[in-house]
């Protein structure tokens, strides 16, 4: 076969790569064994040869840039990231897990508590209790600090079994109550003077809200998420405690993490190669899981299959797992498309907790400008 000279080549399009290029740049291939071009291509001189430009540019950027959201209610929220880069999706996820504050029990003063459960793991319980109240309203609690109503929150938890009930009764997260004027235990510190009966002792105290201070809880109590079991009581055991709750963020406990779960997967995209018909299109349906697959009557008699629900695509790659099916079938995904769920806990709800995760992502990068500059 003689050779094409360069000069009677096709001419490209200015500023676009050719197909199977494009498609490496953009797309994943999931093949039967493993995927392939799993990187992506951040070098600007990348496609230098061919005279295109591979460089970051904010205008192009600010094009392609779209949020689109799928489904959205008070617990859980999934939207679509179009047009960044795997990195900045993952920031995102990392400062709604570990970066976003809440409130959550860290002390437990316990007056009595006769139940199998230790002390100590049902202060665990109680900490891991979502407290549904906005965190900006509150201030963060050095070890310094006095405890009040702008850094703390009490609840109290008392709860007996009768000892003739005959039965074992449950303790739920709903028996958490909170005082609104805070501590009602006395407790004296290490400098009162006990002998002295003049003496009065300095009590151990804390003002969580009052009209006056936060008037946001005058008609809008603070609550926690109700029917989590706290413990279950034989008959004559008992419960009673308070629970002082304060300002975190999830790295430096998992009590404190807002969200659930945040994650995100790469969309993804089901391609048919070729007409699929009759039985293959039949088997090609049965093959999928995730019912990815549909049926459509072409003509009489005729069926083909069609790819109804691609987002629902798991990449199990069963549909081209047996020899042949590879030339029919093409899973990819796209690079710069992802699939973002954010399933918050209850003290804020889902798009507050992204836009506040926007916030704190830009307040990163001022800081490294203001650092560089």
């Amino acid at each position: 076969m003689p050779k094409i000279p360069l000069w009677d080549l096709p001419e490209l399009p200015k500023n676009e790569l050719p197909l199977h290029l494009q498609l490496q740049k953009t797309r994943v291939f999931c093949n039967n064994d493993a995927p392939t071009h799993t990187e992506n291509i951040h070098y600007s001189g990348a496609y230098a040869s061919m005279g295109i430009d591979n460089s970051l540019r904010l205008d192009e950027f600010k094009k392609n840039f779209k949020v689109k959201v799928i489904k959205l209610n008070e617990d859980d929220m999934e939207f679509d990231l179009i047009g960044i880069d795997a990195s900045i999706a993952n920031a995102f996820r990392r400062i709604l897990i570990s970066e976003l504050p809440t409130m959550a029990i860290e002390k437990v003063l316990v007056a009595n508590s006769s139940s199998v459960v230790q002390d100590e793991v049902l202060a665990h319980r109680l900490g891991l209790i979502p407290i549904k109240v906005d965190p900006r309203l509150f201030d963060y609690m050095s070890e310094n600090d006095v405890p009040n109503e702008k850094n703390c929150i009490v609840f109290k938890l008392h709860f007996k079994n009768p000892r003739g009930s005959g039965e074992r009764r449950t303790v739920y997260s709903n028996d958490l109550k909170w005082l609104p004027f805070g501590s009602e235990y006395v407790l004296p510190t290490e400098n009162s003077n006990s002998s002295d009966p003049n003496s009065k002792p300095k009590t151990y105290t804390s003002y969580t809200s009052s009209q006056d201070s936060l008037p946001e809880f005058s008609t809008n109590p603070i609550t926690v998420t109700p029917g989590i079991i706290i413990s279950k009581l034989g008959p004559g055991q008992e419960i009673e405690l308070e629970a002082h709750a304060c300002k975190g963020l999830g790295k430096t406990h998992a009590k404190w993490s807002p969200v659930a779960t945040a994650w995100y997967r790469m969309l993804p995209e089901v391609i048919l190669l070729k007409d699929i018909e009759d039985d293959d299109a039949e088997e090609l349906v049965k093959k999928c899981p995730v019912n990815v697959f549909d049926i459509e009557d072409i003509a009489k008699g005729r069926k083909r299959a069609t790819v109804a629900r691609p987002r629902a695509c798991t990449l199990c790659r069963e549909c081209i797992r047996e020899p042949g099916w590879e030339e029919k079938v093409a899973l990819r995904r796209v690079k710069d498309h992802f699939i973002f769920t954010i399933e918050s806990t209850g003290a804020l709800p889902p798009e507050v907790l992204f836009t506040e995760a926007v916030q704190i992502l830009e307040d990163k990068c001022e800081r490294v400008i203001t650092e560089m500059s």
